[in-house]
């Protein structure tokens, strides 16, 4: 199997380096790595654009062909597929069909610019686009992109059209904002109206932050302006990357193909040493939307920019002017938001899940680099009270799964990773803070490095296997904790949520399966698969003058729990779960149509405790009645259920009094949520919600709670828990 050499990232997000037998294995198990396909780092240096752009002559727009540089790299990228893909499918007309359906959803997944006509006419390619990309004859690509193009170009004109006379705000309507399953538009007055609505929409949004409708229309005017020039700057690059990536997702969601742009953008990301606000964006349906924020960044230390968020504009420094960016090309918005480090920058965002015209957020940001430094592992202590005792809990949140590979390959001794820090923690809240039990925070912990999963168990477990990796052959191998030492055997629970990942699923599950510790919070993301990254200008057999054939990662295996279940698909369900603003009907593996199925092998010989599990009731008892009267917990219920009712709208209402008395409901009713939570704790209560401490940190409930858990744990210590034998490991270090 193909091993990249000059090109192994040098920190998270990777396999990095791993024992002799194992080096053949170059994996990516990083969650945030993998889904960066087609999205772009806000902060990174951007590389060259592609020459072949769409343009308009003599009023005629140019159609986009493809280029013979995409013609071999379309051979390369299906031969590599083909031969190294841990399915091991052929490249067939059930593939083609599929990659048809994925394309056009790409395309248009609103379902508001071809017609059923432009769907009916596209049949013709379901069986030949298998045939087309293994002999690079992509003309049927492209005829399906430009069809698009002519499609977008009269929808934009259409909708500026319409802004030349106010639309009537007190007609009772309704707007379908939600169409991946609507059904194709029949005519062009049926999509017409379509967009008529989603106009009209955008303009009631407008009317909704007190801008008048000459205001609206005037910014309207000129978003649609933007989304038509951008329209006409897409390159024949651009399109390649995406049908390239829809072939390639066909076979599951984490192979992907990088533009050579993106390489740039995909290898910076790797190295963990960029310029931003730390967070990757995507473009969705003309929305700069953030693909997830990444730790240690400006964004997560700041904690109000979430996956999912949108943002609508963009203003430089404290008091510069808002720069409306919907329907901006997505490298110009991370122009927009880039800039020396120590500078600010200000985002409106459209929450995750809120409709349309909802109240946007702004916050400012202070650009910076991001560092293995900022995303180490960090440490605190909480004291709760049982009955006549204070307990100590020791908290260690783990963002990432990081290696300073650079250093240790030149052999420096004190590198930077993960284990060695957080065993470092350990010992300090041992000698310094004698804690009474531990709480690993790996909540948004995407994973990273395979070999600190697997060394980070062996801080907590006895000696023994970790996890089982299984490659395309069928070659099953197992990775046996490295660690020579424990570091804690005292009470541990594990903290996740459904961004946990890969590396991080490794380690909950390792600690669930020998017995160690409990594992709190929400069913994790379900990734169990293994990527290798192949650049592709190795493949070429002739040096490319261009800017290159860029590069693929291929799923290439999978890792099994030592009981021989997989965490693929199905992620590590907690022993007591914990509520969590993150869906599971929209975030996870689950929700991937073309992901890997879960399934099992032979489980390996390791040593399991018992006793540990009689006491989850206990815990889960103690745990419902605390939460059922706790302020911020029932706080965070309410606010859970309300945005819950607001994700589930497919539709919102075209009338504005209507929208206005929504909007007034809604922050009333988080009003009355936030001062009974205050009375609760004896606070006064606020008159409004401007009146809130913005610069107070919102409490984190769950965390508070799974502190409780552990203090609770800790003192049925001596009933239920027996501490690891000294005789099975030799003291940890000091």
């Amino acid at each position: 199997m193909y091993q990249p050499q000059s090109h192994q990232p040098s920190h998270a997000a990777t396999g990095g380096t791993m024992p002799e037998r194992q080096r053949r294995w170059t994996l990516a198990l990083s969650l945030p790595a993998l889904l960066l396909a087609c999205a772009l780092l806000a902060g990174t240096a951007q590389a060259p654009v592609a020459q072949a752009v769409a343009t308009i002559s003599a009023g005629t727009a140019q159609d986009l062909a493809p280029t013979e540089r995409q013609r071999r790299v379309s051979k390369l990228v299906s031969s590599v597929i083909e031969r190294a893909h841990y399915r091991q499918s052929p490249i067939n007309d059930p593939v083609s069909s599929l990659v048809l359906d994925r394309y056009i959803e790409q395309l248009d997944g609103s379902r508001s610019y071809f017609l059923a006509s432009d769907i009916a006419e596209f049949e013709r390619f379901r069986y030949q686009l298998d045939d087309a990309v293994m002999a690079g004859r992509l003309e049927p690509v492209f005829t399906i992109f430009n069809r698009f193009q002519q499609r977008n170009r009269e929808r934009i004109a259409y909708a500026m059209r319409l802004l030349k006379q106010e639309p009537d705000f007190s007609v009772d309507e309704s707007f379908e904002f939600d169409r991946s399953k609507a059904p194709w538009a029949k005519t062009p007055e049926e999509i017409d109206e379509i967009w008529r609505q989603r106009v009209k929409n955008d303009a009631l949004s407008l009317l909704l932050t007190d801008k008048t409708w000459t205001e609206a229309g005037d910014i309207l005017q000129k978003r649609y302006e933007r989304v038509l020039k951008r329209t006409e700057q897409v390159t024949s690059d651009d399109i390649f990357e995406i049908f390239m990536n829809a072939f390639a997702h066909v076979f599951d969601p984490h192979s992907s193909y990088f533009s050579p742009r993106n390489s740039e953008e995909y290898r910076i990301q790797m190295s963990l040493s960029y310029e931003g606000i730390g967070a990757s964006l995507q473009l969705i349906d003309d929305y700069v939307t953030v693909l997830n924020v990444l730790p240690g960044g400006p964004a997560a230390i700041n904690g109000t920019l979430g996956a999912n968020d949108r943002i609508i504009a963009v203003g430089e420094g404290r008091s510069g002017k808002f720069v409306d960016v919907v329907g901006w090309r997505l490298d110009d918005v991370v122009q927009l938001i880039r800039g020396k480090i120590g500078t600010s920058v200000r985002l409106q965002i459209l929450p995750a899940g809120a409709a349309p015209g909802s109240r946007e957020k702004t916050l400012e940001l202070i650009r910076n680099k991001v560092t293995l430094e900022a995303q180490a592992a960090k440490k605190e202590v909480r004291k709760v009270t049982r009955d006549d005792r204070e307990f100590s809990v020791g908290i260690i949140n783990v963002p990432s799964f990081y290696q300073d590979f650079e250093a240790k390959s030149s052999g420096v001794e004190d590198y930077r990773s993960t284990t060695r820090d957080v065993r470092r923690l350990i010992d300090e809240l041992k000698q310094q803070d004698h804690i009474d039990a531990l709480v690993m925070d790996l909540r948004g912990n995407g994973g990273g490095h395979l070999t600190e999963a697997t060394a980070l168990s062996g801080l907590f477990v006895p000696g023994g296997p970790i996890v089982q990796l299984r490659e395309t052959g069928g070659r099953v191998e197992v990775l046996d904790d490295p660690e020579p030492t424990i570091a804690w055997d005292g009470p541990l629970i594990v903290l996740v949520d459904r961004f946990s990942a890969s590396a991080s699923e490794i380690f909950a599950a390792a600690v669930q399966d020998y017995g160690r510790g409990i594992v709190v919070g929400q069913q994790t993301y379900g990734k169990g698969s293994v990527q290798n990254l192949y650049p592709l200008d190795r493949y070429a057999l002739s040096p490319d003058p261009g800017p290159g054939f860029g590069q693929l990662t291929v799923t290439i295996g999978k890792y099994y729990r030592v009981t021989g279940e997989s965490t693929q698909h199905r992620g590590v369900q907690p022993d007591i779960t914990m509520p969590s603003a993150i869906s599971t009907d929209d975030v996870g593996e689950s929700t991937r149509d073309s992901a890997l199925p879960w399934d099992r092998i032979r489980p390996v010989d390791f040593s399991h405790e018992t006793r540990l599990s009689q006491a989850i009731a206990q815990l889960e008892n103690a745990h419902a009645q605390r939460i059922a009267s706790d302020p911020d917990f029932r706080m965070l219920l309410g606010e859970l259920d309300s945005f819950g009712r607001i994700r589930s709208q497919k539709t919102v209402s075209l009338n504005l009094k209507t929208r206005t008395i929504e909007r007034e409901q809604l922050e009333k009713d988080r009003l009355t949520r936030e001062n009974r939570r205050r009375v609760a704790l004896g606070l006064a209560p606020l008159a409004s919600l401007a009146d809130a401490d913005k610069n107070a940190e919102p409490p984190d409930a769950v965390l508070a709670e799974t502190t409780q858990i552990a203090a609770d744990l800790s003192s049925l210590n001596t009933l239920y828990l027996s501490r690891l034998k000294s005789e099975v490991r030799s003291p940890a270090r000091p």
